[in-house]
């Protein structure tokens, strides 16, 4: 299968008052035509920095993309100008945003919204528009679409406004779709409404997806692949079926140790994983996780690990890789 996406050494920095940000400090993996991938990892580890980055939509100053390569469909995305990139946003590469209600524009209406684009990028006459418009709300499972294209955001609950987000992203068959926590602010029924319904059109059109996301349950239920980051690096790669039943790396684990699981026999207690994630501008000489990890040694504080290859298509960024199982055994024993 060819990769449709393939990002190389990508490093964003924030140059403020207090020093260099490194939000995304040298990242690298590849997406496959039709893929899913997961990006998981807690709050301020790059995750949605590395999408703005694909996105060329980092705000400049104070943050820049100062190296790497983003190579989709084998033309680097950093070397394009401006209009060279609106073309490929929203055309080629669509984003669905965290927060819908600050993605929408308050004072233009919902098919105003979609309009726009696909008199842009799909040169349609605005009836024709108009007529898409509303045969994409009713694809999304959004009721009396020809009506509701004359309300705004406001009118909209929470889930429906995600559906028109989905929408807008999948109005002119992009071949990329990222979806940087696209259910943070919906309850857990409209959660599943709205994955599934990503899921199914994603199939539908043969689209690739990258899900950015904290929520390591959506990851196990609907990507092919999870890249976990933290501290602005990628310490494990994997299938979803080796990140879950075999983790290589102790962030992974304390990951997974800290989410209630419905097929446990007993009571568990979970892991809460201690300490707090390092600061970006001063990060701490060797593995960034060594003052939280339970694993650490000396080699830990001093050396930095790289990316090895664990097993086939599994990667690990850990010194310990190869005794964490035993390591773990051990500590639940």
């Amino acid at each position: 299968m060819a990769n449709l996406l393939e990002v190389k050494d990508l490093t964003t920095h924030f140059f403020t008052q207090d020093g260099v940000v490194k939000a995304v400090d040298g990242i690298s993996y590849t997406l496959a035509e039709g893929e899913v991938l997961g990006v998981v990892g807690e709050s301020g580890c790059g995750k949605s920095v590395h999408a703005l980055s694909i996105m060329r939509l980092v705000a400049n100053p104070p943050g820049r993309i100062v190296a790497g390569e983003i190579l989709f469909e084998g033309e680097n995305l950093l070397n394009m100008d401006d209009s060279e990139m609106r073309h490929i946003r929203g055309n080629r590469i669509a984003m669905v945003f965290q927060e819908p209600m600050t993605s929408l524009n308050p004072v233009l209406t919902i098919g105003r919204q979609l309009t726009e684009t696909l008199e842009l990028h799909q040169k349609m006459a605005k009836q024709e528009a108009r007529t898409r418009a509303a045969e994409l709300l009713q694809t999304v499972g959004i009721p009396d679409a020809e009506t509701r294209l004359s309300d705004y955001p406001h009118q909209f609950s929470g889930g429906m406004r995600q559906r028109v987000m989905i929408a807008m992203a999948l109005s002119c068959n992009p071949r990329l779709i990222i979806a940087d926590e696209p259910t943070t602010a919906l309850d857990v029924t409209i959660q599943a409404q709205i994955l599934e319904l990503m899921r199914d059109l994603a199939e539908e059109f043969g689209t690739a997806m990258v899900i950015i996301t904290h929520n390591l349950g959506v990851v196990a239920r609907y990507a092919h692949r999870v890249v976990v980051m933290y501290a602005g690096k990628i310490v494990e790669t994997g299938t979803a079926h080796d990140i879950y039943r075999n983790p290589r790396h102790p962030y992974t684990i304390a990951l997974l140790n800290s989410v209630p699981r419905l097929d446990a026999t007993e009571r568990v207690r979970l892991d809460a994983i201690e300490g707090l994630p390092p600061d970006l501008v001063d990060l701490p000489q060797g593995c960034s996780f060594a003052p939280r990890c339970k694993y650490a040694y000396e080699r830990c504080t001093q050396e930095t690990p790289v990316l090895v290859e664990t097993d086939t298509n599994h990667t690990s960024a850990c010194w310990r890789h190869d005794e964490l199982a035993e390591l773990t055994a051990a500590a639940k024993s």
